[in-house]
């Protein structure tokens, strides 16, 4: 630190040689106002360097006086950091030096202001609120100041005694007292330590050393800003006063001791050479007289004379040269001889009340005996932690009795000054403990007790200013006076004493409860008492609940106002949240307590809560005509308050209350303003998200959000603006009626139907993808050389359908099917979610059930479920229904594609060809099992079988066109059925794959025709033929081949035409005339033809779609943007 600032010193020097050399001070002006010529450096040191640039920027002609002048200003405070915090600083004086900072946290600082500002924050430089100001001007708040305690009113001290003086003359007081007294009478003995009195020895032990603890720490403890000179007594003047007190005690054994014969013995024994220097004998010296004066002089037992001869003598004793060096001994002792005749007739006058051992000086000099006793039960608290009590606390406590006679204490009084010590110690330092012990103190305090006591503590009178008039009380009704003010401040406005400390409320409230309350009249003297119930405990309470809600709401308010500046959020809003938080903390903290007196006490801060926020939020509802972003932050704020205090109105317990309330809580009128602008903005949404779903699937290219998301991205910001608007709509917090629901509806419904229906449009009917069967022809073994032999033709495709099934490749398929197994659940989700919203509304409108309500609006709420039920399931049902004939139509075109497109080739053409041997099934697995290891990995896994099933039905379906439709290039022997009959079982086991493929069971299920028709190639051929002709309907040439029955007569005419059979030949020719095999072409010759129409690459990925979610992010946000600029949504 010390380098720190040297090198600041030394910047700040080259900082003025540099001005006042380079030419920018015109002009240097001495101090006689002639101008000089130059400074040396010295001089440079004591001008301030902020006058000399203000005077650079000014003009250039710099005054030495003044520059001089402010440099001693600026040089008696601390060297500040210009930092934007303000906070570092250099200090002046060492820090070592100045001790451990003070525990207790500092008063709030005032907010120094102009007048005519009215409490209104500058906002020259802030944003103005968003459309909206209070409409009342923003209150003035002031900081929290400490409250002051009351003082008792006891008569003042008229010879200037200062706390010092009165703390070292109780230390001397209570060990003479000790000394002299070696027992103490009954009266005197509280009756819970009467039985642990110990003997005169062991007290005078151990109370020699608490009066040494008592008398170290009590002194910093009440005067920490006094120094260690003038607060602490050395310890040989501490020898020197206990050796004299000493030798008083034992000229006077057995004997009561007073202030005046205290004084005038230490005066007798004690010179200024026991003290280690003249100003502390001085100190010690006018100490004794004043102690004297105050006494004796004013005692009203005095005659003219004697009063005149006393002050005569205090003047001596306070003139120093007079008495210490002009005087000799015997002249001294003449003196007090004097004085001690005055106080010898004092102290023999009766006491006035008649108890027992009462002194004259009981009630003579009472003011000044209370103040010596509170001296000393500060010394009961420990100094290096002020909230707590020194360990030997019960025993220092216990010593004092023996002053009690010497003071006039008695039990009542001492629990009263007890109580009031440790109730100052508690508002100094906070601590509740000390509260507590306060408050069991003052309890203890008795008001009927023993006529004689009561007698004399009335005569301790302490003086009340108030309006027109003076008030005197006794001194524990002072005490109580002055506890019962202190905490009446604090209830005047518990929210901001009591905000962040709760649990000392109820502390104070018991203490409160004590003493009692303040009245309203301030010329009555009876405090309230808590412990019945009457209209003015009512009274008060109710004035404390208002009173405190009214410096909360305000204090809400201008929170509101200064902090929508800074967050650009409405003022509204903030105001709804703050007055919620003082609800709760009615509800938790506040009224439980003042329930007790006043149970309507929370109907009244509910009222007054709900009329100071209605009073500024009627006219923002008024001014609602869109659902705005003001509107979406205060209606839900607003909302939560008004269930906040309705929740604090109906806490209470009608059982309970004196008489009924009439004020009811009526409900904001949000939803009648807010309800029609919610149905606006509903319908404006559907037009929107409509749009977007239209621009989101025109955009989309088939390709996954990620490797673990395997659906389309377009659908995900389709339902996230979907749940937008659901948590937009349900986050007003308002009542969502059935118009609103079926709005909302509405748009769920058409945007995800209009999306499904677009992906159902795009896909391509799996029967389009079916070759036409060839001509039925009869197995004839030899061909005639002079035939010319036809060929089969082939029906080429449509174009159309040839472009869609490019764009509708197999990995393009699947990420469809995913994404609409995705929709599939969020549908669910997103049903789940409202109709949790709803039940949560519901639950809000029951908290507000007890509020008066229109009744057309409750008959318009979802007050029955059967409406909703209904309304959910026809909107969901019919997307479930649309979906789930999506998720059927892709599922089948993708097996139908993969083999009757992407495989036609291998299983449709080249498949047993010409002979079964040469033309097995086991060729064609190796690029099935390549399709379906493409497909498993694109595919859900919960979609994952119903894709893998599609093939298989699609591969089983081929296989009987096969068996039934393989044109004339196909017959079957007797010896090839064996064949076929295996390659159906390796087929089957092949989608089986031991057991982690298709369940057996449906497998089997799915390739019964195919066994069937291949049992049915095991019959010999007349009786096929009698089964053909027995059968009870007619070849149709031109009827479709599906879903044939076994005794179908079309299933049985090309099992004949595929058996390589001369019987059933000869049957064909004779019955139907089918042409020969022969006759036709082997349609292997075309095959490079028909590979070029159907080629496909859907089984793999093409570059385009390798690109990454990103890019279509990035199609979506120009999309929004579009859409945005021309619809402005």
């Amino acid at each position: 630190m010390n380098s720190l600032l040297e090198r600041y010193r030394n910047d700040r020097r080259k900082l003025m040689e540099f001005l006042m050399s380079s030419g920018l001070v015109k002009e240097l002006r001495s101090h006689s106002g002639s101008s000089s010529a130059s400074l040396s450096p010295a001089d440079l040191d004591a001008l301030s360097a902020d006058y000399v640039l203000d005077c650079v920027k000014s003009g250039g002609v710099v005054d030495v006086s003044k520059a001089t002048k402010k440099y001693n200003f600026e040089s008696s405070y601390p060297v500040t950091i210009h930092s934007e915090s303000r906070d570092s600083y250099f200090l002046v004086s060492s820090p070592d030096a100045a001790g451990s900072p003070p525990r207790r946290s500092p008063p709030q600082p005032v907010n120094i202001e102009n007048s005519s500002n009215n409490g209104h924050v500058d906002s020259s430089n802030t944003p103005s609120p968003i459309d909206y100001t209070f409409n009342e001007e923003t209150p003035d708040i002031k900081p929290m100041k400490p409250i002051k305690i009351i003082p008792l009113g006891l008569p003042p001290l008229r010879t200037g005694l200062s706390d010092d003086d009165l703390r070292e003359a109780a230390y001397e007081l209570m060990i003479a007292s000790m000394l002299l007294s070696r027992y103490l009478p009954s009266f005197f003995i509280p009756s819970y330590i009467a039985d642990a009195y110990p003997t005169q020895r062991r007290k005078m032990e151990k109370g020699s050393k608490l009066l040494l603890s008592l008398k170290r720490k009590e002194k910093p403890q009440l005067q920490p800003q006094t120094s260690n000179a003038h607060s602490e007594i050395s310890s040989k003047m501490d020898t020197c006063i206990r050796r004299n007190l000493v030798q008083l005690a034992q000229l006077r054994t057995g004997e009561q001791i007073d202030l005046p014969q205290l004084a005038l013995g230490l005066l007798v024994g004690i010179f200024k050479s026991d003290f280690p220097n003249e100003k502390l004998y001085i100190k010690w010296k006018t100490r004794q007289a004043n102690l004297l004066e105050e006494a004796l002089c004013f005692s009203r037992g005095l005659e003219k004379n004697e009063r005149a001869t006393l002050r005569k003598c205090l003047a001596t004793i306070r003139e120093s040269k007079e008495w210490d060096v002009v005087m000799s001994s015997s002249l001294r002792i003449d003196v007090l001889s004097s004085i001690r005749h005055v106080a010898s007739k004092l102290s023999s006058l009766p006491g006035r009340c008649g108890i027992e051992e009462e002194t004259y000086y009981w009630t003579a000099i009472y003011h000044l005996n209370i103040r010596l006793y509170e001296k000393l039960l500060f010394g009961v608290f420990d100094v290096l932690d002020e909230g707590q009590l020194i360990e030997d606390a019960s025993s220092m406590l216990f010593h004092m009795k023996s002053i009690w006679s010497t003071l006039g204490i008695t039990e009542n009084l001492h629990n009263a000054i007890y109580g009031w010590v440790l109730f100052q110690q508690f508002v100094s330092t906070g601590e509740p403990s000390l509260l507590g012990s306060a408050i069991q103190e003052l309890q203890k305090v008795t008001e009927e007790g023993n006529p004689k006591e009561d007698l004399y503590l009335s005569r301790l009178v302490c003086s009340r200013q108030t309006i027109g008039a003076d008030i005197h009380l006794s001194v524990s009704k002072a005490i109580f006076t002055s506890a019962s003010a202190w905490c009446d401040d604090k209830l005047q406005d518990y929210h901001l004493h009591f905000g962040k400390k709760p649990r000392d409320f109820g502390m104070l409230v018991s203490l409160a409860s004590t003493v009692g309350l303040p009245p309203a009249d301030c010329m009555r003297t009876e405090l309230i008492k808590l412990d019945t119930l009457s209209d003015d405990v009512g009274d008060k309470i109710q004035s404390y609940v208002q009173n405190s809600i009214k410096g909360a709401c305000a204090r809400a308010a201008h929170f509101a106002y200064v902090k929508s500046h800074g967050e650009r959020t409405h003022a509204l809003a903030l105001l709804a949240n703050e007055l919620s938080v003082i609800a709760k903390a009615e509800i938790n903290e506040f009224v439980p307590v003042f329930s007790k007196w006043l149970p309507e006490c929370m109907m009244i801060s509910a009222m007054l809560l709900h009329r100071f926020y209605g009073e500024r939020l009627t006219p923002f509802l008024e001014g609602v005509s869109s659902l705005s972003g003001d509107v979406r932050k205060v209606v839900p704020a607003a909302y939560m308050l008004e269930e906040a205090l309705t929740q604090l109105y109906n806490c209470h317990s009608k059982s309970k209350l004196h008489k009924p309330y009439l004020h009811k809580l009526k409900n904001y009128e949000i939803e009648k303003a807010v309800k029609p602008v919610m149905l606006d903005w509903l319908i404006s949404q559907h037009d929107h998200i409509l749009q977007w779903t239209r621009r989101a699937f025109e955009i989309e290219e088939w390709e996954p959000v990620s490797v673990h998301q395997r659906h389309a991205p377009s659908i995900v910001e389709i339902f996230r603006i979907i749940e937008e608007t659901v948590s937009q709509l349900f986050g007003l917090h308002l009542p969502v009626d059935i118009t609103h629901l079926q709005a909302l509806l509405s748009i769920i419904y058409h945007s995800l139907d209009t999306y499904l229906q677009r992906i159902y449009d795009q896909l391509v009917d799996k029967k389009l993808l079916y070759p036409a069967a060839p001509p039925l022809t009869r197995f004839t073994e030899g061909v005639m050389p002079a035939m010319k032999r036809k060929s089969l033709e082939f029906a080429e495709p449509d174009n159309k359908m040839v472009t869609k099934l490019d764009e509708l490749t197999i990995p393009k398929l699947c990420i469809r099917l995913n994404t609409l197994c995705y929709i599939q659940k969020q549908i669910s989700a997103i049903e789940d979610g409202i109709r949790k919203s709803l039940t949560l509304v519901r639950s809000s409108l029951d908290k507000r059930s007890n509020i008066e309500t229109d009744e057309a609006e409750e008959e318009n709420s979802l007050t029955h479920s059967e409406a909703v039920d209904e309304l959910f399931a026809t909107t969901y049902d019919s997307l479930r229904e649309t979906n789930a004939n999506c998720i059927t139509k892709t599922r089948d075109l993708i097996g139908a594609r993969v083999i009757f497109w992407d495989l036609r080739d291998m299983f449709l053409v080249q498949l047993y060809n010409g002979t079964v041997e040469g033309a097995r099934l086991e060729r064609l697995l190796p690029h099935i099992d390549t399709v379906l290891d493409n497909v498993c990995s694109l595919s859900y896994e919960d979609s994952r079988d119903m894709v893998v099933l599609s093939i298989c039905r699609s591969a089983l379906e081929a296989y009987v066109r096969v068996l039934l439709d393989g044109g004339p290039t196909r017959a079957f022997s007797d010896s090839d059925i064996p064949l076929m009959e295996e390659d159906l079982s390796i087929l089957k086991e092949f989608f089986i794959a031991d057991g982690e493929g298709l369940p057996r069971s449906l497998v089997e299920q799915e390739a019964k025709q195919a066994k069937e028709i291949l049992d049915l190639y095991s019959l010999e051929s007349e009786m096929l033929i009698q089964m053909l002709m027995t059968a009870s309907e007619l070849i149709d040439m031109g009827v479709s081949s599906e879903q044939r029955r076994l005794e179908d007569a079309q299933t049985l005419v090309r099992v004949l035409c595929h058996k390589k059979d001369r019987t059933a030949s000869k049957f064909l020719k004779r019955q139907y005339e089918f042409p020969m095999s022969s006759e036709y072409e082997d349609p292997t010759s075309n095959l490079p033809a028909l590979s070029e129409i159907v080629r496909s690459t859907s089984t793999r990925w093409s570059q385009t779609s390798q690109s990454s979610f990103s890019s279509f992010k990035k199609k979506i946000q120009d999309a929004t943007s579009e859409i945005r600029n021309n619809s402005g949504w």
